[in-house]
């Protein structure tokens, strides 16, 4: 069993506090709402290099501008394929950690180009 003094009050500022990141770098994807903006305050906060991977380029610039520190942002709809292929030729040197934080819930049924739902 794992034990840990966090519980559903903890924050995430609460839970990385300690933790140095200087030097590592991280992608947080749907990094400009919700969760995504919480989760890359959090790690930008324990010194990690934090890029935001959005859809939304500007909401993705005020919330790096928000969060401040070694915020970037880069333009990712993971519906899209062709946004991956240049994220990912777009990206330079290591990756430390990948939050997979987009998602949405009770959406209507929509499909990407390739016809996956």
């Amino acid at each position: 069993m794992i034990k840990t003094e966090f519980g559903f009050s903890s924050t995430a500022a609460e839970v990385a506090a300690g933790i140095d990141l200087t030097g590592k770098r991280a992608i947080v994807t749907g990094g400009s709402s919700g969760i995504g903006i919480e989760t890359a305050r959090a790690l930008a906060g324990t010194g990690a290099e934090v890029t935001l991977a959005v859809r939304d380029v500007a909401a993705g610039e005020r919330t790096a501008k928000d969060i401040g520190g070694n915020v970037r942002v880069a333009r990712l709809d993971l519906t899209d394929l062709a946004s991956v292929d240049e994220f990912t030729k777009n990206w330079r040197g290591p990756l430390h950690v990948l939050v997979d934080n987009a998602g949405v819930m009770a959406s209507p049924e929509q499909y990407t180009e390739q016809g996956w739902e």
